[in-house]
């Protein structure tokens, strides 16, 4: 027997086995989930969402409830977003201590380059692929599974769960992860799985704005538009406020954070600026009227959100003024602040539970941030509790948000087997923080 590995009672056992032996369970519940577009923008996905999920959680006894984000919060007039902003949050009351399972159910758009149905899962050999499949809602099929072995099997856990099953984390104006920490329905400590299968210690992230920015000409027969004062074409008036964006972005990718980069990079982490999505025209016939363009500024812990907004905005504002008669309108569409450090007293058992699942040993494990974002710095700033656990099914290889996304069966059955270790009563209840005296 490897010396690290901890001793597990017969029921703990018997469900990691089990693990093993249902995966197809999981492969199914995570091709219904693909089948589900939940894609944001624009999000109209969510209800039906929900309600494929309350249907998978009630032979586990959760009881489930929507809980809605008042369309007052994200509503942008022309913006991306549209539907109803449906959360899903399944709990059990016994009377333990509380973890919560955080979970964003949208996807990224679908890009350009699938070969595959990007909403039907596709099994090759050990992949499985589909839009979603790493990011995230292979760990809902993971978690699922995990806690249907611990029912099945008698497994005693040491935590009620709490599925939190969210709304716009890719890039909403009001994440609804943050709308449930306002309304104080948030208990206990969270692990969110919106993270990597690597033997990785967050230390936080950057934050990211979204700012829409609608350029406004004139409309008129293009036959006319050489006509002096017949139309203003708002695609070529864009194009001194898309100069001067560009213009900007190596200025901006020479800061520098003191985040600590992933192993993988090649220097610091830096700030970035993207022109994200173009839009405008209607036809060959017509000079056109207007143009929307999404800018999307990433930016480190130590910047300010208001000095780098403004230093776009100021950016965007020059351009504009260089040809007369070009209206101007600039929108915030979607914002997620920076995640400081999340380290807690809970993460040391995350870890054992992860060298059981995965077979990582303690010393493999590295320190790093990421200049990609997350919601919980709205859980941080909100409850003022620092500790986030992040996990999930992520790696390099994966092509999260990009075509042919996919995961493997062998890191979803890794991933349950480390959730209900972790869950459990006997896996190593001498670092259960709360059973501590």
């Amino acid at each position: 027997m490897d010396l690290h590995e901890p001793l597990l009672s017969p029921q703990l056992s018997r469900a990691m086995a089990a693990i093993e032996a249902n995966v197809e369970r999981a492969i199914d519940d995570l091709s219904r989930m693909i089948a589900v577009d939940t894609s944001f923008p624009p999000g109209r996905g969510y209800d039906a969402f929900a309600a494929l999920m309350k249907k998978l959680l009630t032979p586990l006894a959760f009881e489930a409830r929507r809980v809605v984000v008042p369309e007052t919060l994200w509503r942008v007039e022309g913006g991306p977003a549209s539907g109803r902003r449906t959360n899903l949050v399944a709990e059990r009351n016994t009377g333990k201590p509380v973890c919560g399972l955080y979970y964003h159910v949208d996807t990224v758009p679908v890009a350009p380059g699938w070969a595959r149905d990007p909403f039907q899962l596709t099994r090759e050999g050990n992949r499985l692929f589909g839009l979603g499949a790493a990011d995230m809602k292979g760990t809902i099929a993971a978690s699922l599974l995990a806690l249907s072995a611990a029912q099945e099997h008698g497994v005693e856990l040491a935590y009620d769960p709490m599925l939190l099953l969210c709304t716009d984390e890719e890039g909403g104006l009001y994440p609804g992860i943050r709308y449930l920490a306002e309304q104080g329905m948030l208990k206990g400590h969270i692990v969110n799985f919106n993270g990597s299968a690597a033997a990785r210690i967050w230390a936080g992230c950057f934050g990211v704005f979204h700012l829409q920015v609608r350029i406004k000409g004139h409309a008129v027969h293009a036959g006319e538009g050489n006509r002096t004062g017949a139309g203003i074409n708002a695609i070529e008036g864009a194009l001194p406020i898309l100069n001067a964006l560009q213009a900007l972005k190596p200025d901006i990718a020479t800061r520098e954070s003191k985040l600590p980069p992933p192993p993988h990079a090649t220097g610091p982490l830096r700030p970035q600026l993207t022109i994200s999505t173009i839009q405008g025209g209607t036809s060959g016939g017509q000079v056109p009227a207007e143009v929307k363009i999404l800018v999307s500024r990433r930016y480190a812990p130590e910047e300010s959100y208001e000095e780098a907004r403004a230093e776009i905005e100021a950016v965007i504002r020059s351009g504009a003024h260089s040809v007369p008669g070009l209206g101007l309108d600039i929108q915030l569409v979607g914002h997620l602040i920076p995640t400081s450090d999340p380290y807690g007293p809970h993460w040391p058992r995350w870890q054992e539970a992860l060298c059981l699942g995965f077979g990582y040993r303690p010393d493999d494990f590295r320190r790093w941030g990421a200049a990609s974002c997350s919601d919980f710095g709205y859980v941080q700033q909100i409850t003022g509790v620092q500790e986030v656990i992040l996990s999930g099914l992520g790696r390099p290889e994966s092509c999260i948000h990009s075509p042919e996304e996919h995961t493997t069966c062998q890191d979803i059955v890794s991933l349950a087997k480390t959730i209900l270790a972790y869950l459990s009563r006997d896996f190593a209840p001498n670092r259960i923080p709360e059973h501590q005296p």
